[in-house]
């Protein structure tokens, strides 16, 4: 069977560059799998991209599908006949299969004999099977906005205009979009815009590249960081490339070429964090930084275009990016003229959500809240309730109207501006944190306090009205808002009982609130350490041991997680998980009333004294270790007990009949059970 490259492009004009590697993605992920459907070896698939073009090329491609051997099983051999001759349904099977009754086999099951027909069907071509699979392909695209053009009926993202589809050096006959497939290609819009007869499929790269075009998206990615990085070190400066404006400034040029423009001096009087956002935005810049980490007034822009004139390319993007900064000078200027305290009064006309109110609203839900939790972390409770006043009120200034991704941290420049305390305004930025897993959790008190206060009170008000999240759809961001808190209370190793935290909140939201509702918030929130646990390696049964025991404070909850992670490393943990199960089996069978009182005098096998007196020593042993949290420590100890637990059961009857050694015996397992919930359930754990 032979094999070649089959390449498939489609040409449009400019395709969204954030939506351009879904994309491509999509194309190739449609296409590998048809062929694989369809049952066509192939090496690999892969996917190439530019704002002009979706391209895909499957390397190593079979020319058709493997010959089969198709066997149809028709009535059973009873039913096939009667006194010797062929009933209707034999004659049926075999008109069905365009053969006579005579060209039928017997088919053996163990079942038993059945009539039937075997043929050899000869696999279809590349040729013949492509055309409907690129149809079926462009047709399922992710494509984010329809679109017509001219008095076409046909749909796509943006107006398409020709259609690749080479099988080696051959033309696939195929028809989608419109469009008739055939070998031209077409390079760069300026540099090559002149049609191009593609040989080969395996000239494809070589060949665009020739043309001004870089077809490969992590190749022309690379290119663009390189030059960035190569201008900046001209200009003895740090570029900063942020991956997500990389990804799209990628999706905006088909050849590359980084230049470096500036702006007046006087616009660094605005913080740099405005700048940057208007830069980014608006125009798709890179930024640079001094030694210092201060911007400079420099800027790198991505042309699409070798231009024999590059300064003029510089002058041009210097005039568009001058009234940007301007903007961003008079956003600042005029916010500047209002102190955020005098925008507290804004907030009563700013709805939050319906049914919870403004956005005062919530400030005032909030401030109790707060106010609680630095009553419980030692902080400072004014600057705690300051920081909660002032939180919200940059939403509402011209600046963060303008740049929404600057909230937080305009709050933080304007409240210094305003002379607040320094807590306060550091607050003000902290209080997104963490924005992701990952992310840096507030440093301050009052930062602490407000974040959390902030996270507690959308949680309990958007279960209190019923809109909790619901499959895939989470429009209030809980489950974020679930897992910064944890994260707050964790890595902040705040010892604060989220059962309490969350009773507070819902005292806030008393016309709301129903039975149940802290519980269910508490339930949902402790449900995301499963999420949050994947983070640092912890299984499912791990978390399921944990979750299973009434923990309600969330560093708690995580250092049980961990001493658990480190138990399943030892080589006892096994055993010891299989024994635990093997308790609660019995304890559960037998209804035992939980009793842990063993009776010393009722103890008559030796392996059984042997179990009691390990447990008793690792009662004292570990009950301070319990005490102060030290679960991994505790649970090291417990590891010794595999000994004797493993010879009680091979020694030890448990179900004796008399019916006072049973209990006792029970209420032996019980002891030995309650030492390890004390961490966690580890008979959840793998055996």
């Amino acid at each position: 069977m032979a094999a070649d490259t089959l390449l498939l492009e489609l040409g449009a004009e400019e395709l969204p560059p954030t939506a351009l590697d879904a994309l491509s993605d999509a194309f190739a992920d449609g296409i590998e799998k048809g062929l694989r459907e369809a049952e066509i070896a192939f090496d690999n698939v892969i996917a190439y991209a530019t704002p002009r073009r979706l391209a895909v090329r499957v390397e190593g491609l079979a020319d058709k599908q493997p010959d089969r051997e198709v066997e149809k099983r028709g009535p059973a051999l009873a039913a096939a006949f009667k006194d010797g001759a062929p009933t209707k349904a034999a004659e049926g099977f075999a008109r069905s299969c365009g053969v006579s009754i005579d060209e039928l086999i017997h088919l053996e099951t163990d079942k038993g004999t059945w009539l039937g027909y075997r043929e050899h069907q000869a696999g279809e071509s590349v040729q013949d099977l492509l055309p409907a699979l690129l149809r079926k392909t462009l047709g399922s695209l992710p494509v984010p906005k329809n679109m017509r053009w001219g008095s076409s009926r046909i749909e796509f993202s943006r107006p398409v205009h020709w259609l690749l589809a080479l099988y080696g050096s051959d033309v696939i006959a195929a028809e989608a979009l419109g469009l008739e497939a055939s070998r031209t290609t077409y390079g760069h819009r300026f540099h090559a815009p002149d049609a191009i007869q593609l040989t080969h499929a395996d000239d494809y790269l070589e060949t665009l590249e020739n043309a001004y075009v870089l077809a490969d998206r992590t190749r022309r990615r690379e290119r663009i960081r390189e030059q960035v990085l190569a201008e900046a070190e001209v200009h003895d400066a740090t570029a900063v490339i942020d991956e997500d404006l990389l990804v799209e400034v990628s999706g905006l040029v088909e050849w590359p070429v980084a230049l470096t423009g500036t702006f007046d001096e006087r616009f660094l009087k605005v913080p740099g964090e405005c700048l940057i956002s208007s830069m980014k935005a608006n125009q798709k810049y890179f930024h640079l930084l001094d030694d210092d980490g201060a911007l400079k007034p420099l800027f790198i822009t991505i042309s699409n275009i070798e231009s024999q004139d590059p300064q003029q390319v510089i002058s041009g993007n210097e005039k568009v990016i001058r009234p940007r900064l301007a903007d961003a000078v008079f956003f600042y200027d005029t916010d500047r003229k209002q102190s955020l305290a005098s925008r507290i009064p804004q907030l009563e006309s700013v709805v939050f959500q319906q049914q919870l109110g403004t956005l005062a609203d919530k400030v005032r839900r909030s401030t109790a809240i707060a106010t609680y939790i630095a009553q419980k972390i030692g902080g400072d409770t004014g600057h705690a309730q300051r920081a909660v006043a002032l939180a919200k009120c940059d939403l509402v200034t011209e600046m963060v109207l303008e740049f929404p991704e600057l909230q937080g941290i305009m709050g933080r420049y304007y409240a210094e501006q305003d002379g607040e305390p320094a807590e306060v305004a550091q607050a003000l930025e902290e209080q997104y944190l963490p924005r992701f897993a990952a992310d840096d959790i507030p440093q301050s008190q009052a930062g602490r306090a407000l974040a959390l206060a902030d996270r507690l009170d959308t949680l309990v008000g958007i279960f209190a009205i019923g809109q909790r999240p619901t499959g895939a759809k989470d429009p209030f961001a809980l489950r974020r808002a679930s897992i910064g808190a944890l994260n707050i209370l964790v890595k902040g190793e705040l010892d604060l009982d989220l059962r309490e935290l969350l009773s507070v909140a819902a005292e806030q939201h008393r016309e709301l609130a129903k039975d149940g509702l802290v519980d269910d918030v508490l339930t949902y929130m402790l449900d995301r350490f499963r999420a949050w646990g994947q983070d640092e390696g912890i299984s499912a049964e791990m978390y399921l041991a944990v979750r299973a025991r009434p923990v309600t404070r969330p560093l708690d909850f995580a250092r049980r997680l961990r001493a658990v992670k480190a138990f399943t490393q030892r080589e006892e943990a096994a055993a010891l998980a299989a024994a635990n199960k093997r308790v609660s089996n019995i304890l559960a069978k037998q209804e035992h009333d939980g009793s842990t009182r063993v009776d010393e005098a009722l103890l008559q096998e030796d392996a059984e004294r042997a179990l009691y007196e390990a447990v008793t020593q690792s009662q004292t042993r570990v009950a301070p270790l319990f005490a102060e949290g030290h679960y991994q420590q505790a649970l090291d100890a417990l590891a010794e007990l595999r000994a004797p637990v493993d010879r009680f059961f091979d020694e030890v009857m448990v179900m004796a009949e008399d019916s006072g050694v049973r209990q006792n015996r029970l209420a032996l397992l019980a002891s030995l059970q309650a030492l390890f919930l004390e961490v966690a359930d580890i008979s959840l754990l793998p055996q």
